[in-house]
Order: C-alpha cells, then sequence, then structure tokens
C-alpha cells in the first residue's frame, strides 16, 4: 500500500511540491516519502486508539478535511519537512494543501469500483499489520485483546468493534 500511496502522492504534488522554489529540487522525493509516510503512519494509529469512527468516516464520506487523522498526518509532515530544513511556514503550508488533497484522493480510489490501485480491505490489512497483508477481523480482533482469539461477545452489541469496522463496508 506504501507504493501506491507514494504514487499518488506523486501524481498530485507537482505544482505544491516539485514547482515550488521554497522546496529544493534534490529534495522532492524525500517530501513526496514524508507525505506517504505521514498519511500511512496517522491511518495505521486510528485502529489501536480506538478512532475507528473517523477512520470509518473518512472513507465512508470522502472528506477528510479537518479529520483527526488529517491533522496527524499534517503535524507529522510538517516535522519531517522541518527535519529536512524545509521552513516551518512552507512546512505548514504544504501540510495544509497537500495531505488533505491525498487523502480525499485515497478514499475516492477506494470508492471506485474501476480503479483497482487502492481497495479498502488491502488497505485495512496494510493498516492492522495483517501478516499476509489482506484484511481480516481477527486481525483487527487481536489488536483489541493482544491478538488472543475473539472473547465471547467481542463482536456483539450496540458500538462495539465490529459496528464500527461495518461501518467501513457500507
Amino acid at each position: 500500500m506504501l507504493e501506491n500511496l507514494s504514487a499518488l502522492v506523486r501524481e498530485n504534488v507537482q505544482e505544491s511540491v516539485v514547482n515550488n522554489s521554497e522546496v529544493p529540487n534534490e529534495k522532492n522525493e524525500a517530501v513526496i516519502q514524508a507525505a506517504s509516510g505521514s498519511i500511512f503512519d496517522a491511518l495505521k494509529a486510528q485502529i489501536p486508539s480506538g478512532n475507528v469512527d473517523g477512520l470509518a468516516e473518512i472513507f465512508n464520506s470522502g472528506n477528510a478535511e479537518g479529520s483527526a487523522v488529517t491533522q496527524q498526518a499534517a503535524g507529522s509532515f510538517t516535522d519531517k519537512l522541518a527535519g529536512l530544513g524545509i521552513n516551518a511556514a512552507t512546512a505548514k503550508s504544504l501540510a495544509a494543501t497537500v495531505i488533505p488533497v491525498i487523502l480525499s484522493k485515497l478514499t475516492q480510489k477506494t470508492a471506485d469500483p474501476n480503479d483497482n490501485s487502492f481497495n479498502i480491505k488491502d488497505v485495512l490489512g496494510s493498516l492492522t499489520g495483517g501478516a499476509d497483508g489482506k484484511f481480516d477481523v481477527s486481525d483487527v480482533i487481536g489488536m483489541f485483546n493482544g491478538g488472543g482469539q475473539a472473547q465471547k461477545g467481542a463482536n456483539t452489541g450496540s458500538g462495539g468493534i465490529m459496528d464500527k469496522l461495518k461501518g467501513l463496508f457500507n
């Protein structure tokens, strides 16, 4: 997934990164990797932190603007850009423009049945760390009970993890 995400960033940052005089040309690839890594890490952090609702909302609505995921990814991206020597104002501006656009494009691609570059099950598999890279509900349940088998009743009841995950497949 990270390769596809990097390609998505690369396709969409020509004006904001590559043609930006504040970003030295030799740092363009590092900026692209920083953006894709920041987005991936922010998405991945949502499930174990319990923000499955926020993750479902982004993928169901296709609107990442102002979400916790966007804010987390933008903050991480800004920090990574600072580490590359890019000034703070430019870093914040890039984060504010690049991150929401890429997250929106990602969610559009996962929802498009004619686009096989991102599949929601494969994305979730990458985010949950499934051994085979595929989404398996037991991978997610394992994250909440230390890797053990699902406890009886773990997938029942209103508001449980299974109800939240179902929102990703509507």
